[in-house]
């Protein structure tokens, strides 16, 4: 290959012999035509592979086909040799001057490396600047982290396998890292020389702690410090319905008078509900109460194998219909406020239109909490969403009646590898610490089951169909259209959201005609949500009578206020709340109470 720089000889065929004969030429349309057969040979042998490595015990297991998909990266980086070439060169090159500088850096030269380090928290301890060894072990890595990226997005491939690909490295590369192992982490042997080895015995009861009791992943959280019913879901009410799907909880008010139109809360049914009912002055459903409204909400019962036939249709008019004909006995107001939480943000919109569609006008308004209802970029758990994995999914559902409580865990473990994996393993494992007592690990960890014909309908037809953005998701007989909602809505997404990313949440806040306030949070999924007022607290928002098509449009006119959306919320829903009433009975004679909030279905495992 020659570069812009060189010369070509200056030297005349009559000076080294007779020219040669023109070689013949080939129609470049020829060249391509055999490219295009070279590559669907090489596609038919992949899908080939592909059908036949899933039959085999290690493909049954590769739950979202990783090896397929770095097979393909690979077949493609290899019909294009000179991108990896480019790349190679750009990584060897990196190395010779890292070595090079830390050799200067190794007798006190303040010299830059070849790869401008990161801000990353598993990086802080100062060894990682002050010492040449560590500071190269670094570089090294992360050189090799970059030229992986590097591979992965100058690869002839698909945008949708691109993504897949690029998730897969970076686990990979997470996992890899020096500072998950503890002859190269500074730290942890820093700790065992200062403890006289006491944290590699302690690391080590840890380790053989959680293999035996905790699937072998490293606990988040201190178990027994927080409990539901004693410092979790204490908001005072009662449960004043049960079906064999739900618990429907009405709160005690704390004001002398109430909003006369009542607010139920929606949650997902992934995990428990308590995460709108967090630890006191972290509950969004008793800073509601609070507030001046009448609240509701939704517990879902966990499913078993006995609920492998319930489908979205029942989690739909047996959870928010029904809920809403229940507050409609207790309060005598045919309209609701509804608030959603991520699934139960989307069942939440499946809700508005299919009451649209029969006809029925029961929702004043509703707030969406990190939610999507557009799902053509469904950002990193896509990887785990597509026709391959949900296939997979299916074919173990099919044979328990449900998706196992661990396998989204361990799913949404994945998305956030260093924060909820390695940085326990470094603490626990490495340097022999107690994981922290944390009211949101907590929740975090007390998983639910999917039903199997539930969670098989939202996969294809949320993520693999985008059905309900499209206007053609059939529920109850109905089909559902986004665009009939023409009441009032707030959007609420978070900014380092991984599950929900906020820029997909807008897009679906696009499709409904009613008047749409969206609103920005900091932090991510969840503790975007749990945002009590506090000194970090901060969100963005726009006074705009139309939102822009583009998210960053709409980002560059928003204004940034040093306060939680907590605050932004409680004033756009009173308004929406109607005039002050006194409070309505607890139950009353229709519903009378049947037991004390939290109720029993958040205690099911």
């Amino acid at each position: 290959m020659t570069t812009a720089e060189t010369k070509p000889l200056d030297l005349s065929w009559d000076e080294v012999g007779p020219k040669p004969r023109p070689e013949p030429t080939v129609e470049a349309s020829a060249w391509d035509e055999l490219d295009k057969r070279v590559r669907a040979s090489i596609s038919e042998v992949l899908n080939r592979a592909e059908k036949q490595f899933s039959t085999t015990p290690l493909g049954r297991m590769d739950a979202v086909a990783a090896i397929p998909a770095f097979t393909r990266t690979a077949m493609a980086l290899a019909s294009e040799p000179n991108l990896a070439l480019q790349v190679g060169t750009r990584y060897v090159t990196g190395i010779l001057r890292a070595w090079a500088t830390a050799g200067a850096r190794s007798v006190g030269a303040k010299v830059d490396g070849p790869i401008e380090e990161k801000k990353d928290k598993r990086f802080a301890d100062p060894t990682w600047k002050d010492n040449a060894a560590f500071w190269l072990l670094r570089q090294e890595y992360e050189l090799w982290e970059q030229a992986l990226e590097d591979l992965v997005e100058s690869a002839p491939i698909s945008d949708e396998l691109r993504v897949k690909v690029s998730f897969l490295t970076q686990a990979i590369t997470d996992a890899m890292s020096p500072t998950n192992s503890f002859l190269t982490n500074p730290d942890a042997v820093r700790r065992a020389v200062e403890t006289g080895g006491v944290s590699v015995y302690k690391g080590a009861q840890n380790f053989l702690h959680d293999l035996a009791e905790n699937n072998g992943m490293p606990q988040q959280y201190q178990k027994g410090v927080y409990e539901v019913g004693q410092n979790l879901a204490v908001t005072p009410g009662k449960v004043v319905f049960r079906n064999e799907l739900m618990e429907l909880i009405q709160y005690s008010p704390t004001t002398e008078q109430v909003y006369e139109i009542p607010l139920l809360f929606s949650p997902p049914w992934i995990n428990k509900y308590y995460i709108m009912d967090l630890s006191p002055g972290r509950s969004l459903v008793q800073w509601a109460v609070d507030h001046g409204h009448t609240v509701f909400l939704i517990s879902y019962r966990n499913p078993d194998e006995s609920m492998r036939s319930v489908g979205m249709n029942d989690y739909l008019l047996d959870g928010p219909i029904t809920a809403l004909d229940v507050i409609r006995d207790i309060t005598g107001q045919e309209k609701c406020n509804l608030l959603g939480l991520c699934l139960g943000g989307t069942l939440t919109m499946i809700s508005l239109t299919y009451l649209d569609a029969i006809g029925k006008d029961r929702i004043n308004s509703a707030t969406f909490l990190n939610t999507l209802t557009d799902f053509s970029q469904p950002g990193a758990l896509g990887v785990f969403t597509d026709e391959v994995s949900v296939t997979k999914l299916e074919e173990q559902m099919n044979q328990t009646g449900f998706l196992p409580a661990d396998n989204m865990a361990k799913t949404f473990n994945l998305m956030r590898g260093n924060d909820l994996i390695w940085h326990y393993v470094v603490n626990n494992w490495m340097k022999g610490e107690q994981p922290p007592a944390f009211d949101l690990l907590t929740w975090n960890a007390d998983s639910t089951r999917m039903p199997a014909v539930m969670h098989a309908f939202y996969l294809r037809s949320c993520y693999l169909k985008n059905q309900l953005a499209k206007g053609v998701m059939e529920i109850a007989g109905e089909t559902l259209n986004m665009k009939s909602v023409d009441q009032d809505l707030y959007f609420l997404a978070a900014e380092q959201d991984h599950i929900a990313p906020w820029r997909s949440s807008y897009k679906g806040a696009l499709i409904p005609t009613g008047n749409v306030r969206f609103v920005l949070s900091n932090s991510g999924h969840i503790a975007g949500i749990v945002n009590p007022p506090n000194p970090k607290s901060k969100h963005w928002a726009a006074d705009l009578d139309e939102l822009p098509e583009n998210p960053d449009e709409w980002l560059a006119s928003a204004t940034m206020k040093p306060i939680t959306w907590w605050e932004d919320w409680a004033t756009w829903i009173s308004e929406r709340a109607g005039k002050k009433i006194a409070p309505p009975p607890m139950g009353g004679d229709t519903h009378p109470p049947l037991e004390d909030a939290p109720g029993s279905y958040v205690f099911g495992k």
